[in-house]
């Protein structure tokens, strides 16, 4: 384990996380759509969850820490998961930010920039020259994050819902 930023240690996760992982991912959509159900994210956990995909967990590192954000009804309190893309343009190999979550009550503390901080370096170190990630354009705080942090947008994704299944 290292450190992260003072209070809270950074650790590898592996395949053996998968559970965790999903509850993660379930927190996180659920905290944008809290009205939905989320289950059928255990499928992308199998989809995608390899050791080619890091994982990193985000604990608290002091007894001290913990009492003190007792709040908090996860440990670990944070998570990156990355995998691999292929930018579409140019052919090369990028990583992607599959999820990168932090609970509430450890928000605005830096932990957010620290873990993209740890992602680029990780991406560069490999010889990386991008990161991708999506982010719902009504999650201000986030896209306030990564603009800080000098992403910018490159395409835009469009849905369009049927009013049926036929279409």
């Amino acid at each position: 384990m290292s450190e992260l930023i003072p209070g809270y240690s950074l650790r590898p996760g592996s395949t053996l996380d998968r559970a965790l992982l999903v509850k993660f991912m379930q927190i996180t959509y659920q905290e944008l759509y809290p009205d939905r159900c989320f289950s059928h994210l255990a499928q992308t956990v199998d989809q995608y969850l390899s050791t080619e995909t890091p994982l990193w967990w985000v604990e608290p590192d002091t007894e001290t820490q913990r009492r003190k954000d007792a709040e908090t009804t996860l440990e670990p309190i944070a998570c990156l998961w990355m995998g691999n893309a292929i930018d579409q343009i140019q052919g090369d190999r990028h990583t992607h930010i599959f999820l990168l979550y932090v609970h509430p009550a450890h928000r605005r503390r830096g932990m957010g920039s620290a873990l993209m901080r740890h992602a680029e370096a990780w991406a560069w170190e490999r010889g990386d020259r991008q990161i991708g990630l999506q982010v719902f354009s009504h999650n201000q705080p986030a896209l306030r994050l990564y603009e800080k942090l000098g992403y910018e947008p490159q395409s835009i994704w469009m849905v369009k819902r049927g009013k049926n299944e036929r279409w």
